[in-house]
Protein backbone atom coordinates (compact mmCIF):
# COMPACT_ATOMS: atom_id res chain seq x y z
CA UNK A 1 0.00 0.00 0.00
CA UNK A 2 1.26 3.47 -0.70
CA UNK A 3 2.41 5.58 2.21
CA UNK A 4 1.93 8.52 0.61
CA UNK A 5 -1.39 8.71 -0.95
CA UNK A 6 -0.88 12.24 -2.48
CA UNK A 7 2.58 11.50 -4.40
CA UNK A 8 1.39 8.25 -5.22
CA UNK A 9 -1.80 9.37 -6.22
CA UNK A 10 -0.44 11.78 -8.67
CA UNK A 11 1.54 9.12 -10.21
CA UNK A 12 -1.16 7.32 -10.84
CA UNK A 13 -3.12 9.60 -12.35
CA UNK A 14 -0.02 9.91 -15.05
CA UNK A 15 -0.55 6.58 -15.75
CA UNK A 16 -4.32 7.04 -16.37
CA UNK A 17 -4.35 7.80 -20.30
CA UNK A 18 -1.74 4.86 -21.07
CA UNK A 19 -3.60 2.99 -19.10
CA UNK A 20 -6.75 3.30 -20.73
CA UNK A 21 -5.49 2.78 -23.88
CA UNK A 22 -4.34 -0.59 -22.73
CA UNK A 23 -7.04 -1.82 -21.22
CA UNK A 24 -9.49 -0.69 -24.45
CA UNK A 25 -7.21 -2.42 -26.65
CA UNK A 26 -7.61 -5.59 -25.20
CA UNK A 27 -11.13 -5.07 -24.56
CA UNK A 28 -11.28 -5.73 -21.16
CA UNK A 29 -14.69 -3.71 -20.45
CA UNK A 30 -17.68 -5.13 -19.08
CA UNK A 31 -19.33 -6.17 -22.71
CA UNK A 32 -15.66 -7.86 -23.47
CA UNK A 33 -15.27 -9.64 -20.13
CA UNK A 34 -19.00 -11.44 -20.91
CA UNK A 35 -18.03 -12.47 -24.56
CA UNK A 36 -14.40 -13.78 -23.28
CA UNK A 37 -15.99 -15.53 -20.04
CA UNK A 38 -19.31 -16.85 -21.26
CA UNK A 39 -22.20 -15.55 -19.01
CA UNK A 40 -21.85 -19.02 -16.58
CA UNK A 41 -18.73 -18.43 -16.09
CA UNK A 42 -18.94 -14.61 -15.63
CA UNK A 43 -21.57 -15.38 -13.57
CA UNK A 44 -18.92 -17.91 -11.25
CA UNK A 45 -16.81 -14.46 -11.19
CA UNK A 46 -19.71 -12.78 -9.49
CA UNK A 47 -19.83 -15.53 -6.70
CA UNK A 48 -15.91 -15.07 -6.10
CA UNK A 49 -15.22 -18.44 -7.69
CA UNK A 50 -11.66 -18.49 -9.06
CA UNK A 51 -10.95 -21.44 -10.82
CA UNK A 52 -13.33 -21.83 -13.38
CA UNK A 53 -12.55 -18.06 -14.15
CA UNK A 54 -8.79 -19.09 -14.38
CA UNK A 55 -9.51 -22.16 -16.99
CA UNK A 56 -11.33 -19.78 -19.16
CA UNK A 57 -8.73 -16.92 -19.00
CA UNK A 58 -6.13 -18.96 -20.21
CA UNK A 59 -7.87 -19.16 -23.86
CA UNK A 60 -8.39 -15.07 -23.87
CA UNK A 61 -5.14 -14.17 -24.91
CA UNK A 62 -4.16 -10.62 -23.21
CA UNK A 63 -7.96 -9.99 -22.02
CA UNK A 64 -7.12 -13.42 -20.10
CA UNK A 65 -3.89 -12.02 -18.41
CA UNK A 66 -5.69 -8.73 -17.53
CA UNK A 67 -8.92 -10.56 -16.05
CA UNK A 68 -6.39 -13.54 -13.75
CA UNK A 69 -4.10 -10.64 -12.93
CA UNK A 70 -6.93 -7.36 -11.87
CA UNK A 71 -9.54 -9.69 -10.91
CA UNK A 72 -8.14 -13.45 -9.60
CA UNK A 73 -5.06 -11.30 -7.88
CA UNK A 74 -2.84 -14.17 -9.45
CA UNK A 75 0.85 -13.42 -9.83
CA UNK A 76 2.04 -13.86 -13.10
CA UNK A 77 5.48 -13.45 -15.45
CA UNK A 78 6.63 -9.82 -15.62
CA UNK A 79 6.63 -10.51 -19.52
CA UNK A 80 3.15 -11.41 -19.80
CA UNK A 81 2.16 -8.35 -17.74
CA UNK A 82 4.08 -6.12 -19.72
CA UNK A 83 2.89 -7.12 -22.99
CA UNK A 84 -1.35 -7.14 -22.09
CA UNK A 85 -0.65 -3.55 -20.40
CA UNK A 86 1.18 -1.85 -23.19
CA UNK A 87 2.11 0.94 -23.67
CA UNK A 88 2.05 1.02 -19.42
CA UNK A 89 5.62 0.11 -18.61
CA UNK A 90 5.55 -2.48 -15.85
CA UNK A 91 8.44 0.08 -13.59
CA UNK A 92 5.81 2.87 -13.72
CA UNK A 93 3.00 0.65 -12.81
CA UNK A 94 4.83 -0.29 -9.75
CA UNK A 95 5.83 2.80 -8.50
CA UNK A 96 2.13 4.50 -9.31
CA UNK A 97 1.44 1.75 -6.77
CA UNK A 98 -1.26 -0.13 -9.71
CA UNK A 99 1.55 -3.25 -9.77
CA UNK A 100 3.88 -5.09 -7.13
CA UNK A 101 6.49 -6.94 -8.59
CA UNK A 102 8.41 -10.46 -6.39
CA UNK A 103 11.40 -11.44 -8.45
CA UNK A 104 10.42 -12.18 -11.60
CA UNK A 105 6.27 -12.27 -11.48
CA UNK A 106 4.29 -9.13 -10.41
CA UNK A 107 0.70 -8.96 -8.94
CA UNK A 108 -2.00 -6.36 -8.64
CA UNK A 109 -1.51 -3.88 -5.82
CA UNK A 110 -5.59 -2.36 -6.72
CA UNK A 111 -8.61 -3.91 -7.67
CA UNK A 112 -9.42 -2.53 -11.52
CA UNK A 113 -12.48 -3.39 -12.78
CA UNK A 114 -15.13 -2.85 -15.34
CA UNK A 115 -18.43 -1.55 -14.70
CA UNK A 116 -21.42 -0.89 -17.00
CA UNK A 117 -24.48 1.00 -15.09
CA UNK A 118 -26.20 1.55 -17.75
CA UNK A 119 -24.55 4.44 -19.58
CA UNK A 120 -21.70 2.71 -21.05
CA UNK A 121 -18.31 1.33 -20.05
CA UNK A 122 -16.58 2.49 -16.66
CA UNK A 123 -13.19 1.22 -15.19
CA UNK A 124 -13.32 1.81 -11.21
CA UNK A 125 -9.93 1.66 -9.12
CA UNK A 126 -10.41 0.33 -5.93
CA UNK A 127 -8.33 -1.52 -2.27
CA UNK A 128 -7.56 -5.57 -3.08
CA UNK A 129 -11.02 -6.87 -1.18
CA UNK A 130 -10.73 -10.97 -0.39
CA UNK A 131 -13.34 -11.62 -2.83
CA UNK A 132 -10.83 -13.49 -4.30
CA UNK A 133 -8.34 -14.19 -2.00
CA UNK A 134 -8.67 -13.91 1.90
CA UNK A 135 -7.12 -10.86 3.04
CA UNK A 136 -7.32 -8.44 6.19
CA UNK A 137 -9.27 -5.01 5.35
CA UNK A 138 -6.78 -2.24 6.91
CA UNK A 139 -8.78 0.84 8.18
CA UNK A 140 -8.33 3.26 5.65
CA UNK A 141 -9.53 0.52 2.80
CA UNK A 142 -11.47 2.08 0.16
CA UNK A 143 -14.45 -0.52 -0.59
CA UNK A 144 -15.23 -1.42 -4.29
CA UNK A 145 -18.12 -2.01 -6.33
CA UNK A 146 -20.37 -4.38 -3.57
CA UNK A 147 -24.04 -4.89 -3.28
CA UNK A 148 -24.85 -1.79 -1.60
CA UNK A 149 -22.97 0.51 -4.43
CA UNK A 150 -24.55 -1.52 -7.24
CA UNK A 151 -28.14 -1.02 -5.57
CA UNK A 152 -27.83 2.90 -5.00
CA UNK A 153 -26.80 3.41 -8.68
CA UNK A 154 -29.89 1.36 -9.55
CA UNK A 155 -31.51 3.44 -6.80
CA UNK A 156 -30.50 6.62 -8.28
CA UNK A 157 -33.20 9.22 -10.00
CA UNK A 158 -31.01 9.98 -13.21
CA UNK A 159 -32.92 12.87 -14.81
CA UNK A 160 -30.19 15.45 -16.09
CA UNK A 161 -29.36 18.23 -13.30
CA UNK A 162 -26.88 20.63 -13.21
CA UNK A 163 -24.75 19.75 -10.16
CA UNK A 164 -24.35 17.19 -7.90
CA UNK A 165 -22.48 16.13 -4.49
CA UNK A 166 -21.39 12.50 -4.24
CA UNK A 167 -20.82 12.26 -0.12
CA UNK A 168 -18.32 9.93 1.07
CA UNK A 169 -17.56 9.02 -2.52
CA UNK A 170 -15.13 6.26 -1.94
CA UNK A 171 -13.50 4.74 -4.96
CA UNK A 172 -15.85 7.41 -6.23
CA UNK A 173 -18.31 4.95 -8.43
CA UNK A 174 -21.61 6.88 -7.70
CA UNK A 175 -19.49 10.32 -9.12
CA UNK A 176 -18.36 8.38 -12.02
CA UNK A 177 -22.35 7.10 -12.72
CA UNK A 178 -23.43 10.31 -12.35
CA UNK A 179 -21.27 11.91 -14.73
CA UNK A 180 -23.98 10.24 -17.47
CA UNK A 181 -26.61 13.15 -16.45
CA UNK A 182 -25.25 15.96 -14.27
CA UNK A 183 -22.84 18.67 -15.56
CA UNK A 184 -20.80 19.55 -12.53
CA UNK A 185 -20.09 16.60 -10.09
CA UNK A 186 -18.14 17.74 -6.45
CA UNK A 187 -17.44 13.96 -4.39
CA UNK A 188 -16.33 14.49 -1.12
CA UNK A 189 -14.37 12.03 1.74
CA UNK A 190 -12.92 12.18 4.75
CA UNK A 191 -10.15 9.03 3.82
CA UNK A 192 -7.05 10.67 1.80
CA UNK A 193 -6.48 6.85 -0.17
CA UNK A 194 -10.74 7.09 -0.96
CA UNK A 195 -9.95 10.57 -2.89
CA UNK A 196 -6.42 9.43 -4.57
CA UNK A 197 -8.38 6.48 -6.00
CA UNK A 198 -11.54 8.59 -6.91
CA UNK A 199 -9.11 10.87 -8.58
CA UNK A 200 -7.56 8.18 -10.37
CA UNK A 201 -11.14 6.12 -11.43
CA UNK A 202 -11.89 9.76 -12.90
CA UNK A 203 -8.81 10.23 -14.72
CA UNK A 204 -9.03 6.89 -16.14
CA UNK A 205 -12.53 7.92 -17.37
CA UNK A 206 -11.36 11.06 -18.84
CA UNK A 207 -13.87 12.93 -16.30
CA UNK A 208 -13.48 16.17 -14.53
CA UNK A 209 -14.93 15.83 -10.97
CA UNK A 210 -14.26 18.32 -7.89
CA UNK A 211 -12.52 16.12 -4.96
CA UNK A 212 -12.76 17.60 -1.70
CA UNK A 213 -11.12 16.12 2.09
CA UNK A 214 -13.18 16.65 5.10
CA UNK A 215 -15.90 15.09 7.24
CA UNK A 216 -19.44 14.54 6.43
CA UNK A 217 -20.94 18.32 4.48
CA UNK A 218 -17.95 20.28 6.21
CA UNK A 219 -16.20 20.63 2.91
CA UNK A 220 -19.41 21.89 0.82
CA UNK A 221 -20.99 23.87 4.37
CA UNK A 222 -22.90 27.27 2.27
CA UNK A 223 -22.92 25.42 -0.66
CA UNK A 224 -26.21 24.18 -3.30
CA UNK A 225 -26.68 20.72 -4.91
CA UNK A 226 -29.03 20.12 -7.43
CA UNK A 227 -28.96 16.75 -6.45
CA UNK A 228 -27.07 14.81 -3.86
CA UNK A 229 -26.44 11.20 -3.64
CA UNK A 230 -24.93 9.07 -0.93
CA UNK A 231 -23.41 5.71 0.28
CA UNK A 232 -22.17 7.14 3.79
CA UNK A 233 -20.80 4.66 6.65
CA UNK A 234 -24.12 3.95 7.78
CA UNK A 235 -23.35 0.14 9.64
CA UNK A 236 -24.64 0.50 12.59
CA UNK A 237 -23.13 -0.41 15.53
CA UNK A 238 -20.89 0.93 18.83
CA UNK A 239 -19.10 4.25 18.41
CA UNK A 240 -16.04 3.18 16.85
CA UNK A 241 -14.05 3.05 13.41
CA UNK A 242 -12.48 -0.17 12.59
CA UNK A 243 -13.31 0.87 8.79
CA UNK A 244 -13.78 4.23 7.33
CA UNK A 245 -16.07 3.23 4.29
CA UNK A 246 -18.58 1.49 6.94
CA UNK A 247 -18.01 2.89 10.49
CA UNK A 248 -18.95 6.71 11.43
CA UNK A 249 -17.71 6.36 14.91
CA UNK A 250 -21.31 7.91 15.87
CA UNK A 251 -23.25 4.94 17.80
CA UNK A 252 -26.21 2.93 16.37
CA UNK A 253 -27.95 4.66 13.44
CA UNK A 254 -26.24 8.59 14.22
CA UNK A 255 -24.38 8.70 10.87
CA UNK A 256 -28.23 8.19 9.06
CA UNK A 257 -29.13 11.17 11.13
CA UNK A 258 -26.84 12.84 10.95
CA UNK A 259 -26.99 12.75 6.73
CA UNK A 260 -30.90 12.63 6.48
CA UNK A 261 -30.92 15.59 9.16
CA UNK A 262 -28.58 17.79 7.17
CA UNK A 263 -28.92 16.62 3.48
CA UNK A 264 -31.93 18.64 3.24
CA UNK A 265 -29.72 22.02 4.01
CA UNK A 266 -27.71 21.50 1.44
CA UNK A 267 -30.34 20.95 -1.78
CA UNK A 268 -31.26 23.89 -4.09
CA UNK A 269 -35.02 24.47 -4.66
CA UNK A 270 -36.35 21.51 -6.18
CA UNK A 271 -33.15 19.22 -5.61
CA UNK A 272 -33.67 15.78 -4.78
CA UNK A 273 -31.31 13.40 -2.69
CA UNK A 274 -30.60 10.04 -2.87
CA UNK A 275 -29.03 8.47 0.11
CA UNK A 276 -28.56 4.90 1.69
CA UNK A 277 -29.38 4.70 5.34
CA UNK A 278 -29.98 2.44 7.93
CA UNK A 279 -32.46 2.47 11.75
CA UNK A 280 -32.68 0.89 14.82
CA UNK A 281 -36.03 -0.96 14.87
CA UNK A 282 -35.89 -0.26 19.17
CA UNK A 283 -38.68 -2.42 21.06
CA UNK A 284 -42.13 -0.15 21.85
CA UNK A 285 -40.83 2.10 19.41
CA UNK A 286 -41.94 2.55 15.81
CA UNK A 287 -39.27 3.15 13.21
CA UNK A 288 -40.93 5.84 11.01
CA UNK A 289 -41.25 7.76 14.18
CA UNK A 290 -37.56 7.76 15.08
CA UNK A 291 -36.90 8.23 11.19
CA UNK A 292 -39.33 11.10 11.01
CA UNK A 293 -37.39 13.05 14.31
CA UNK A 294 -34.22 13.19 12.02
CA UNK A 295 -36.03 15.37 9.42
CA UNK A 296 -36.35 19.25 9.74
CA UNK A 297 -39.64 20.22 10.78
CA UNK A 298 -40.20 22.47 6.63
CA UNK A 299 -38.87 22.45 3.65
CA UNK A 300 -38.89 18.42 2.71
CA UNK A 301 -40.90 15.68 0.56
CA UNK A 302 -39.49 12.82 1.95
CA UNK A 303 -40.05 9.26 0.61
CA UNK A 304 -38.42 6.59 2.94
CA UNK A 305 -38.25 2.98 1.41
CA UNK A 306 -37.35 0.38 4.12
CA UNK A 307 -35.69 -2.49 1.95
CA UNK A 308 -34.99 -5.21 4.80
CA UNK A 309 -34.95 -5.92 8.82
CA UNK A 310 -32.50 -7.86 9.84
CA UNK A 311 -32.15 -9.68 13.27
CA UNK A 312 -28.97 -7.99 15.16
CA UNK A 313 -27.40 -11.30 15.02
CA UNK A 314 -27.64 -12.07 11.67
CA UNK A 315 -26.32 -8.60 10.97
CA UNK A 316 -23.19 -8.45 13.20
CA UNK A 317 -22.05 -11.35 11.42
CA UNK A 318 -22.75 -9.96 8.30
CA UNK A 319 -20.68 -7.31 8.74
CA UNK A 320 -17.85 -9.47 10.27
CA UNK A 321 -17.28 -11.28 7.26
CA UNK A 322 -17.83 -8.30 5.29
CA UNK A 323 -14.44 -7.19 7.24
CA UNK A 324 -13.12 -10.20 6.10
CA UNK A 325 -13.58 -11.94 9.65
CA UNK A 326 -14.48 -15.37 10.33
CA UNK A 327 -17.04 -15.43 13.45
CA UNK A 328 -15.84 -18.33 14.43
CA UNK A 329 -12.37 -16.71 15.29
CA UNK A 330 -11.54 -15.72 19.10
CA UNK A 331 -10.91 -12.12 18.23
CA UNK A 332 -14.45 -12.10 15.87
CA UNK A 333 -16.42 -13.51 18.33
CA UNK A 334 -14.66 -10.76 20.80
CA UNK A 335 -15.95 -8.47 18.28
CA UNK A 336 -19.35 -9.84 17.76
CA UNK A 337 -19.81 -9.52 22.01
CA UNK A 338 -19.07 -6.28 22.00
CA UNK A 339 -21.43 -4.95 19.26
CA UNK A 340 -24.24 -7.42 20.47
CA UNK A 341 -24.29 -5.88 23.91
CA UNK A 342 -24.02 -1.91 22.67
CA UNK A 343 -28.11 -3.44 20.78
CA UNK A 344 -29.21 -4.96 23.99
CA UNK A 345 -28.27 -2.30 26.11
CA UNK A 346 -30.21 -0.03 23.59
CA UNK A 347 -33.02 -2.33 23.24
CA UNK A 348 -32.32 -2.89 19.60
CA UNK A 349 -34.79 -5.39 18.49
CA UNK A 350 -34.02 -5.84 14.66
CA UNK A 351 -31.93 -3.00 11.98
CA UNK A 352 -33.87 -1.39 8.89
CA UNK A 353 -32.03 -0.71 6.00
CA UNK A 354 -33.57 1.21 2.59
CA UNK A 355 -33.42 4.01 0.55
CA UNK A 356 -33.97 7.42 1.34
CA UNK A 357 -35.21 9.96 -0.98
CA UNK A 358 -35.59 14.01 -0.35
CA UNK A 359 -37.06 16.78 -2.88
CA UNK A 360 -36.51 20.28 -1.44
CA UNK A 361 -40.37 21.73 -0.75
CA UNK A 362 -41.69 24.88 0.11
CA UNK A 363 -43.66 23.98 2.83
CA UNK A 364 -43.74 21.55 6.13
CA UNK A 365 -41.91 18.72 5.96
CA UNK A 366 -43.77 15.44 4.31
CA UNK A 367 -43.01 12.29 4.91
CA UNK A 368 -43.87 8.94 3.28
CA UNK A 369 -41.84 5.79 4.89
CA UNK A 370 -43.25 2.33 3.66
CA UNK A 371 -41.89 -0.98 3.57
CA UNK A 372 -40.91 -2.20 0.63
CA UNK A 373 -39.29 -5.84 1.04
CA UNK A 374 -41.09 -8.04 -1.69
CA UNK A 375 -39.18 -8.48 -4.66
CA UNK A 376 -39.12 -6.18 -8.38
CA UNK A 377 -36.93 -6.16 -11.14
CA UNK A 378 -36.92 -2.83 -12.40
CA UNK A 379 -34.64 0.23 -11.12
CA UNK A 380 -36.13 2.14 -8.46
CA UNK A 381 -34.25 5.30 -9.40
CA UNK A 382 -36.74 5.77 -12.51
CA UNK A 383 -39.61 6.07 -10.05
CA UNK A 384 -37.96 8.74 -7.70
CA UNK A 385 -39.06 11.59 -10.37
CA UNK A 386 -42.46 10.30 -10.94
CA UNK A 387 -43.18 10.08 -6.98
CA UNK A 388 -42.51 13.54 -6.32
CA UNK A 389 -44.44 14.50 -8.96
CA UNK A 390 -47.46 12.91 -7.87
CA UNK A 391 -46.37 13.68 -4.23
CA UNK A 392 -46.73 17.30 -5.03
CA UNK A 393 -50.04 16.77 -7.39
CA UNK A 394 -51.50 15.33 -3.51
CA UNK A 395 -50.30 18.15 -1.85
CA UNK A 396 -52.14 20.59 -4.35
CA UNK A 397 -55.51 18.58 -3.62
CA UNK A 398 -54.86 18.96 -0.06
CA UNK A 399 -54.86 22.88 -0.28
CA UNK A 400 -58.12 22.43 -2.47
CA UNK A 401 -60.47 19.28 -3.03
CA UNK A 402 -62.18 20.64 -6.00
CA UNK A 403 -58.67 19.99 -8.39
CA UNK A 404 -59.37 16.05 -7.59
CA UNK A 405 -62.96 16.43 -7.90
CA UNK A 406 -62.59 17.97 -11.20
CA UNK A 407 -59.78 15.80 -12.77
CA UNK A 408 -60.26 13.11 -14.95
CA UNK A 409 -58.15 9.51 -13.83
CA UNK A 410 -57.08 6.68 -15.70
CA UNK A 411 -55.45 3.68 -14.88
CA UNK A 412 -51.45 3.35 -15.43
CA UNK A 413 -50.82 0.75 -18.18
CA UNK A 414 -49.47 -1.52 -15.91
CA UNK A 415 -52.32 -1.60 -13.44
CA UNK A 416 -54.04 -5.24 -13.19
CA UNK A 417 -56.71 -6.20 -10.46
CA UNK A 418 -56.36 -9.12 -9.33
CA UNK A 419 -58.79 -11.88 -7.55
CA UNK A 420 -57.85 -14.67 -5.30
CA UNK A 421 -60.64 -17.43 -4.86
CA UNK A 422 -59.86 -20.19 -2.80
CA UNK A 423 -62.36 -23.87 -2.19
CA UNK A 424 -65.05 -23.10 -0.45
CA UNK A 425 -68.27 -24.88 0.40
CA UNK A 426 -70.06 -23.86 -2.71
CA UNK A 427 -67.00 -23.75 -4.76
CA UNK A 428 -64.85 -21.13 -5.41
CA UNK A 429 -64.84 -18.08 -2.75
CA UNK A 430 -63.33 -15.17 -3.52
CA UNK A 431 -60.90 -14.39 -0.68
CA UNK A 432 -59.56 -10.79 -2.09
CA UNK A 433 -59.62 -8.18 -4.74
CA UNK A 434 -56.34 -6.50 -5.50
CA UNK A 435 -55.12 -3.60 -7.98
CA UNK A 436 -51.18 -4.76 -8.96
CA UNK A 437 -49.34 -2.54 -10.31
CA UNK A 438 -46.68 -5.03 -12.41
CA UNK A 439 -43.61 -2.21 -13.03
CA UNK A 440 -41.62 -0.48 -11.17
CA UNK A 441 -42.21 -1.13 -6.99
CA UNK A 442 -45.06 -3.39 -8.18
CA UNK A 443 -47.23 -2.23 -5.46
CA UNK A 444 -50.59 -4.14 -4.36
CA UNK A 445 -53.66 -2.60 -2.53
CA UNK A 446 -56.35 -4.47 -1.79
CA UNK A 447 -59.75 -2.76 -2.39
CA UNK A 448 -63.57 -3.49 -2.48
CA UNK A 449 -66.44 -3.42 -5.34
CA UNK A 450 -66.66 -0.25 -4.34
CA UNK A 451 -63.44 0.75 -5.82
CA UNK A 452 -63.00 -1.83 -8.49
CA UNK A 453 -66.16 -0.19 -10.07
CA UNK A 454 -64.89 3.26 -9.53
CA UNK A 455 -61.12 2.56 -11.23
CA UNK A 456 -62.72 0.68 -14.30
CA UNK A 457 -65.32 3.77 -14.78
CA UNK A 458 -61.85 6.06 -15.37
CA UNK A 459 -60.80 6.80 -18.90
CA UNK A 460 -59.00 9.64 -20.16
CA UNK A 461 -61.80 11.42 -21.82
CA UNK A 462 -64.13 10.25 -19.49
CA UNK A 463 -66.07 11.46 -16.43
CA UNK A 464 -64.44 13.61 -13.78
CA UNK A 465 -64.14 12.03 -10.29
CA UNK A 466 -66.74 13.52 -8.54
CA UNK A 467 -69.32 12.72 -11.84
CA UNK A 468 -67.84 9.06 -11.27
CA UNK A 469 -68.77 9.34 -7.11
CA UNK A 470 -72.22 10.36 -8.19
CA UNK A 471 -72.74 7.53 -10.37
CA UNK A 472 -71.96 4.98 -7.97
CA UNK A 473 -74.10 6.67 -5.42
CA UNK A 474 -76.90 6.56 -7.58
CA UNK A 475 -76.32 2.82 -7.99
CA UNK A 476 -76.18 1.93 -4.44
CA UNK A 477 -79.55 3.53 -4.02
CA UNK A 478 -78.57 6.86 -2.85
CA UNK A 479 -79.89 10.54 -3.77
CA UNK A 480 -76.80 12.58 -3.75
CA UNK A 481 -73.20 11.93 -2.63
CA UNK A 482 -72.84 11.48 1.25
CA UNK A 483 -69.81 13.81 2.45
CA UNK A 484 -68.49 10.14 4.12
CA UNK A 485 -68.74 8.47 1.10
CA UNK A 486 -66.95 11.13 -0.50
CA UNK A 487 -64.43 11.80 1.66
CA UNK A 488 -63.55 7.78 2.04
CA UNK A 489 -63.24 7.46 -2.43
CA UNK A 490 -60.92 10.55 -2.10
CA UNK A 491 -58.76 8.87 0.52
CA UNK A 492 -58.64 5.72 -1.75
CA UNK A 493 -58.10 7.67 -5.21
CA UNK A 494 -55.15 9.21 -3.15
CA UNK A 495 -53.70 6.21 -1.82
CA UNK A 496 -53.98 5.32 -5.50
CA UNK A 497 -52.03 7.90 -7.13
CA UNK A 498 -49.57 7.65 -4.42
CA UNK A 499 -48.13 4.36 -5.78
CA UNK A 500 -48.74 5.03 -9.23
CA UNK A 501 -51.48 2.67 -9.83
CA UNK A 502 -53.73 5.50 -11.32
CA UNK A 503 -52.95 8.74 -12.57
CA UNK A 504 -54.31 11.86 -13.02
CA UNK A 505 -54.94 12.97 -16.85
Amino acid sequence: MPTNPTTTGSLLTALCPDLRAALTRVDYTADGLVDALGPDVHAALGRSEPVPVRRAARDAGELGTLIRLLLLGDALPETDVAAALAPVRVDDAVAAGLLTRDGDEVSAALDLRPLDAGHGNRWILSDLDDSMRRRTLTEEHVLGVGHASLSLLRATPTEPVGTLLDLGTGCGVQAVHAAAYADKITATDVNPRALWLAQATAALNELEIELLEGSWFEPVAGRRFDQIVANPPFVVGPARIEHTYRDSGLALDGASELVIGQAAGLLAPGGTAAMLAAWVHVEGQDWRQRVSSWLPEHGVDAWVVQRDVADPGLYVGTWLRDAGLDPRDAEAQERAAHWLDAFEAADVAGIGFGFVYLRAIDGPTELLAEDLTHGFDDPLGAEVGDYFARSAWLRAVAADENLAWRSRFAPSPATALERVYLPGEDGWAEQVARLHRGDGPRWQHEVDETTVALVAGMRADGLPLYELIELLALADGAEQVAPEFAAQALGVVAGLVRHGLIRPV
